[in-house]
């Protein structure tokens, strides 16, 4: 199956239609979003083809090497098999650990500096949410989160993810985008003060500690069967 028939879209989609299939895969199969048709591996195969698709170098990339026959600028709605001359040698094992110390660890150490933090900021603005202080402490420490997110997402894009390390990449890709919409629920609350842009933001934060958790778990399975 190709990364296009994953995603449910024509080879020729533009980006936003692939934005626009993501977002309505996601709510269809992740399990914390719709706990009675949610599917874990599906998710897994949805995040590969969207981390694709959605940067055009990769896409091009992509394009380039399963469609290898093809004028350019044209995709098939399915990969055309390479020649044995053209094929690569699959080393499914190869540069994982090096994904693991270049882009993992450091992603994982962002996530916890800003999952851990968030209570205690708010428990210090609770002492007074009017206040200008304790608000532009707030906005502080939210600045501070999104340049640590930024660092993070930057970081995860900057190496493809092996084989073998595939499943940690999709749970840690979704767990950012969870930490980014939780921010952006929390940046609403100093403009009006409205406490549900706090629960929101609090349970967005909560997801992605699960998901955060599920990539410790895959990791240790990978460590398993190395």
């Amino acid at each position: 199956m190709s990364y296009y028939q994953t995603l449910e879209i024509e080879p020729t989609a533009t980006a936003q239609e692939v934005r626009q299939a993501y977002r309505r895969l996601v709510k269809r199969h992740h399990p914390d979003l719709n706990q009675a048709v949610g599917n874990a591996d599906r998710m897994v195969e949805i995040n590969l083809a969207y981390e694709t698709l959605s940067d055009p170098h990769r896409r091009r990339v992509y394009d380039r090497q399963n469609f290898p026959y093809m004028p350019r600028g044209d995709r098939p709605t399915s990969p055309k098999p390479p020649t044995r001359s053209s094929q690569q040698p699959l080393d499914p094992d190869r540069h994982w650990q090096q994904w693991l110390a270049r882009v993992y660890h450091p992603v994982n150490l962002s996530l916890l500096e800003i999952l851990n933090s968030i209570e205690a900021e708010i428990d210090e603005l609770a002492a007074d949410p009017f206040d200008d202080r304790l608000l532009e402490n707030f906005q502080l420490y939210l600045d501070n989160c999104r340049s640590l997110l930024d660092e993070a997402q930057v970081r995860f894009r900057s190496l493809p993810n092996p084989g073998p390390v595939a499943s940690i990449a999709a749970h840690l890709y979704y767990c950012l985008n969870q930490v980014s919409d939780g921010l952006d629920e929390f940046s609403w609350f100093p403009y009006n003060y409205d406490e549900h842009y706090l629960h929101t933001g609090l349970e967005l934060f909560r997801i992605a500690r699960g998901l955060r958790q599920e990539a410790q778990e895959a990791l240790q399975e990978v460590y398993a069967d190395a």
